[in-house]
C-alpha cells in the first residue's frame, strides 16, 4: 500500500503536542483518519522544526526534525483545504529545507521499456 503525505497549512502547530494531540489535529484539521496509511506533517512558528505522525500496524511513529541554519520552505494549500498532499520526492526536498517546487529537478520517466 502506498503511503500518502499530508502537510498541515492552517498556520503553525504547537510542537509541544505529542501523539495524542497531533492525532486530534489530524481528525479536526485534516479531516482525515490518523490511523490511515499517511504521514501527517506539522511545523512550528519559526518553521525550523517539524513533526511527522505515522500509524504503523500496532502503534504511532513520531518523527522530529530541527534545521540548524535554515527554515522549512512550507507550501501553501488552497483556501478550501486545511492540508496539502505531496509525494515522497517533495517530502525529501522539504526535509532538506528546499522548496517542494524544484524547477531544476528531472521529470519522472514513466516509460518502462528496455529496448
Amino acid at each position: 500500500m502506498k503511503t500518502s503525505i499530508w502537510l498541515r497549512d492552517k498556520g503553525p502547530t504547537d510542537l509541544r503536542k505529542s501523539i495524542d494531540g497531533l492525532s486530534v489535529l489530524v481528525q479536526a484539521g485534516f479531516h482525515l483518519d490518523p490511523f490511515s496509511p499517511c504521514l501527517f506533517v506539522f511545523y512550528n512558528q519559526k518553521r525550523d522544526k517539524l513533526k511527522i505522525l505515522y500509524w504503523e500496524f500496532s502503534g504511532f511513529w513520531l518523527y522530529y526534525k530541527r534545521l540548524e541554519k535554515r527554515t522549512f520552505q512550507w507550501a501553501k494549500a488552497n483556501d478550501s483545504s486545511p492540508s496539502l498532499f505531496i509525494n515522497r520526492r517533495q517530502l525529501n526536498w522539504l526535509l532538506d529545507g528546499l522548496s517542494i517546487q524544484q524547477r531544476q529537478a528531472h521529470k519522472e520517466i514513466t516509460a518502462r521499456t528496455l529496448l
